[in-house]
């Protein structure tokens, strides 16, 4: 019978653990699994990851992690294959104490998305721990006279272990006077009685030594042993009796040390010392004596440390109470705690999401948390909500189990982080609650486009500047940040298509600062603009563009170029004066432009040099040569001028124009004096004689030639044009010499110069006018051609050369062969 009866102990943990197998696949909220304590470090639990109905690799692929309700964590997750181990050697009497079951909590949270699984492990008690004797040799004064049955209670042992695994019985050695009877407290462990079954007797046996023997229901059981020394009185006939044999008495948890908890009351019929009562704690826990104190004297019962419904929730008290002769009555005082709330709701963070994009949609989970309060009969319903109006609410997804998701448009550009107080508060009085703030990051997205600051730009570059001479800096601002707020720039061609800005300009891609290509010239360009473009460094990028105008400012680079007289010709041109000029005549006018503007193209005369500085004058403005004075038969017949044309610029800058003014009274005379003073030359330097025969005879060759093919040039051209027009309606206008006269910009300055010889209006002595005759007849050209023509040459002169005034001249008025 031994054998079987231990083989039903042994298998009565095992039948304990499939029935709460059982009774966890009752309830599918929770998962709950059974480990028996005492197991090794990495011993296996389960799989999770089959139970909780998920593939093998979706723990590790989705973050799988343990969250325990308390500070440390018991068990490890494999995330690969979804197994549970013990992280560490459980002791049920460390983690649990005297609490049957001992069940461990934990959650499995899942990230990505957040998800949580509740799950529970009972840990199973093993028979490690003996039952113990707080006192291993309790002293017991009995008198001599005490009745038989009467009872004498022992001292309870302790043993850590629960169930079936602790104390279950006691066992008293073998004696003539006493037999043990255990029994069974409201709320602790059994303790053993002593009934006296023989009367004492004093003086045949003053002392009685027993052994107490403590044995838990383990396999194989354990045991705990006290002696006893009992110690026989003399006659004391009356025992104290207490009012009652249990006394009730309630408490509040917050009530302070010293506080009354209840009173109790013994009397004895003896008299004298016998009479004489004094009240004691004996045979309770140490933790009784810490909590409670009794006056020896009136049986008051106070509170000597603090009591916490949450700790313990009853108190069973023995009181025993002792004559003057050694005689005792005990008495139970059961104290129930009184629950009040005096716990704030506790907010534990299971999971959180430390930064959450700007765009996120509503709804989004941001954190995952759950609360707790320890006053469970008085705290009531927990409320979680938010300090502030924030975009931002709380969902609950479970009991006592909430989720954080946004409840609003979030903007990192007006917000960038919000500060979350979170508050729990229970419905208990006084309502009591507690607060937890959550950091939220707001990671930004590309949203905003670069901005410039200006809304165009306008720079100045002057001419004949260095190459890549900073000119200007455009800027933008992005409002967002890191990689999204990182700007380049760039170029872009005007809307015209013309890639030439490209030449002219260059960027730096990283501030914004634009550089000059090359030197600039004002003359050829006064402005240009062009667009540039700011890009972000977002995923998807952002742009903007602006107008970048560039404004040229000339510089004083270009000599004043002389029009008329020309001075490109081997010999410098000439004008004829008559000698019957009178004062202020005009003589000829000096045209000059300037390449410049502004300032710069401001042009003066000033006569430099002259045969005769009395005999004319320049205006300093116009250019206009005139006389003085009368001309008289002193003067020279040859009159030579240097002019200079100055601008106004800085440095002023300036060049000269050579003139050969002839005086003459007829316009047939001089030819006849320059023959005649040639021939006086020539007779005063005979050693050119034959050199200058020989040129002469080459030269009219060569004239001969030259003639002969005009005549017939001219012959064709005749029999052409007859076939059109008539010669006696139409007059030649067309010349076919170049011209070569230029301004700034490439575009002719003159008309078409024609050749003319020079006639002079006899039989007048008063005559100032001199007229210009045409020496090649010829067709003209179609009509509307001379009009047109006339008036484009006079739109390219200055305003002070007209073509139609009879002073105009075009061309020379002799060649040099005459001079």
């Amino acid at each position: 019978m031994a054998p079987l009866l231990r083989k039903r102990q042994a298998n009565r943990p095992m039948v304990a653990l499939l029935l709460f197998l059982c009774a966890s696949e009752a309830d599918t909220g929770t998962v709950r699994y059974s480990v028996a304590e005492e197991m090794e470090s990495d011993s296996f639990v389960a799989n999770v990851a089959k139970d909780l109905g998920l593939e093998a690799g979706e723990l590790l692929a989705r973050g799988a992690r343990l969250v325990s309700d308390d500070s440390k964590q018991h068990f490890r997750l494999h995330r690969k294959t979804g197994d549970l181990f013990v992280k560490e050697k459980l002791d049920r009497e460390e983690l649990c104490g005297k609490a049957d079951p001992c069940v461990l909590r934990f959650e499995i949270v899942l990230e990505e998305p957040l998800q949580s699984f509740r799950a529970e492990v009972r840990v199973f008690d093993i028979n490690d721990n003996a039952p113990m004797f707080p006192n291993h040799g309790p002293v017991l004064k009995i008198p001599e006279s005490t009745p038989l049955g009467s009872r004498f209670p022992l001292q309870s042992a302790q043993d850590l272990d629960v169930g079936l695994n602790g104390l279950q019985n006691y066992t008293l050695s073998a004696n003539a006077y006493f037999h043990l009877h255990t029994r069974f407290r409201s709320h602790g462990p059994k303790y053993a009685e002593l009934v006296l079954i023989k009367p004492l007797d004093r003086e045949e046996q003053p002392q009685v030594c027993l052994t107490l023997t403590a044995v838990d229901g383990g396999s194989p059981a354990k045991s705990g042993t006290a002696q006893i020394l009992i110690v026989v009185l003399d006659v004391n006939d009356n025992v104290p009796q207490f009012s009652r044999l249990v006394y009730r008495a309630q408490i509040l948890e917050n009530s302070p040390n010293g506080s009354l908890v209840t009173s109790v009351s013994a009397t004895d019929l003896d008299e004298g010392t016998n009479r004489e009562i004094v009240y004691s704690l004996a045979q309770n826990p140490e933790g009784i004596l810490q909590t409670f104190h009794i006056n020896f004297e009136n049986g008051e019962i106070r509170l000597r440390g603090p009591v916490d419904f949450e700790a313990i929730e009853n108190y069973d008290i023995d009181v025993q109470a002792i004559d003057g002769g050694g005689l005792s009555a005990h008495s139970k005082v059961l104290v129930e705690v009184m629950d009040v709330n005096d716990n704030a709701p506790d907010v534990l963070i299971t999971s959180i999401s430390n930064r959450i994009p700007e765009d996120s949609p509503l709804n989004t989970v941001v954190a995952l948390f759950g609360v707790r309060d320890r006053d469970i009969r008085v705290g009531g319903k927990i409320t979680c909500f938010i300090q502030g109006d924030l975009p931002f609410t709380i969902k609950q997804t479970f009991r006592n189990s909430y989720s954080l998701v946004t409840g609003g448009t979030l903007d990192r550009e007006k917000v960038a982080g919000y500060n979350l107080t979170i508050v729990a508060m229970d419905s208990g009085t006084p309502r009591l609650s507690s607060e937890t703030i959550i950091e939220v990051v707001i990671s930004d997205i590309n949203d905003n486009p670069p901005v410039f600051k200006e809304a165009s730009y306008t720079m100045t570059v002057r001419e004949n500047n260095s190459p890549a001479v900073f000119i200007g800096k455009v800027q933008a601002e992005d409002l967002d940040s890191e990689e999204n707020a990182q700007i380049t720039y760039s170029l872009l061609p005007p809307e015209s298509g013309d890639l030439s800005v490209f030449s002219y300009i260059s960027i730096n891609s990283n501030n914004g600062k634009l550089y000059a290509l090359r030197s600039m010239d004002y003359e050829a360009i006064q402005a240009f603009q062009f667009v540039v473009k700011a890009v972000n460094g977002g995923p998807l990028p952002l742009s903007s563009q602006i107008i970048v105008r560039v404004v040229v400012l000339d510089v004083n680079d270009n000599l004043p170029m002389i029009l008329y007289p020309l001075q490109n010709s081997t010999s410098p041109c000439n004008d004829l004066v008559p000698r019957v000029a009178e004062v202020g005549y005009l003589v000829t006018k000096v045209v000059a432009v300037d390449g410049d503007s502004g300032q710069n193209s401001w042009l003066s005369y000033e006569l430099l040099k002259a045969t005769d500085l009395g005999l004319f004058s320049v205006g300093r403005q116009s250019g206009e040569i005139r006389t003085l004075r009368l001309i008289s038969e002193r003067d020279s017949m040859k009159q030579k001028m240097v002019i200079a044309v100055r601008d106004h610029g800085q440095p002023s800058l300036s060049t000269t124009a050579t003139l050969n003014i002839l005086l003459v009274d007829g316009f047939s005379d001089p030819y006849v004096q320059l023959r005649d003073h040639s021939k006086r030359e020539r007779k005063t330097n005979p050693s050119t004689k034959y050199l200058v025969i020989s040129l002469a005879v080459l030269s009219s060759l060569f004239l001969f030639s030259v003639t002969v093919i005009f005549l017939i040039h001219i012959y064709q051209k005749i029999k052409y044009r007859e076939k059109q027009f008539t010669t006696s309606e139409h007059f030649y206008y067309d010349c076919n010499f170049p011209n070569n006269l230029m301004d700034g910009q490439s575009r002719e300055t003159l008309g078409r110069v024609c050749p003319y010889e020079v006639g002079s209006a006899t039989g007048t002595s008063n005559s100032e006018f001199r007229f210009l005759k045409r020496f090649m007849p010829n067709f003209p050209a179609p009509s509307g051609v001379e009009e047109r023509n006339k008036e484009e040459t006079r739109s390219h002169l200055p305003s002070s050369l007209d073509l139609d005034s009879p002073r105009s001249e075009d061309c020379p008025r002799m060649s040099d062969e005459y001079m």
